[in-house]
């Protein structure tokens, strides 16, 4: 039997609607992996630098707020950015943002961080901006499959 890999789902919403792309994420991750992939989906504020370091890949989900990431997702890399910094270099991740006027602050916020932490980019961010569509929640379907088909497969 293939060894199992581990899936960390990082996210935050306060509003619902990147819940709902969240929702998406999840069921991508549960049908792309199949056995092969385990998945843990964690607030922010409840993940920390033991979850990711146990992680074979990383997802994130933030809302926009601001121009920037959600504190909660900061908080989240305040807190694992040292015990990670070389402990987790090469960790494949992939982001989801959802903003309501504009989003480019939080995905740059977001991709400075894991630039430190040298983790490696594994699909375009996810940005939707406004109302969420049927469309897009595909787009989160898409974006959790691909992320645990390429564990399941050894891609990444």
């Amino acid at each position: 039997m293939p060894e199992t890999r581990s899936l960390l789902v990082v996210h935050h919403s306060r509003t619902g609607s990147t819940a709902a792309l969240l929702r998406g994420v999840v069921a991508g991750v549960t049908e792309g992996g199949g056995e092969s992939v385990s998945s843990r989906v964690l607030h922010a504020f409840d993940a920390g630098p033991d979850d990711v370091m146990g992680a074979a890949a990383i997802l994130l989900a933030t809302p926009a707020n601001f121009g920037y990431m959600s504190g909660a997702l900061k908080d989240f890399f305040d807190r694992i950015y040292q015990p990670c910094l070389d402990r987790t270099v090469g960790l494949p991740y992939a982001l989801v943002v959802k903003g309501d006027t504009d989003a480019a602050g939080a995905v740059d916020s977001v991709e400075r961080i894991v630039a430190g932490l040298r983790w490696k980019n594994v699909a375009p961010p996810l940005v939707v901006v406004g109302t969420v569509s049927a469309s897009q929640l595909g787009a989160a379907y898409e974006i959790g499959a691909t992320v645990a088909a390429g564990l399941a497969t050894g891609i990444f």
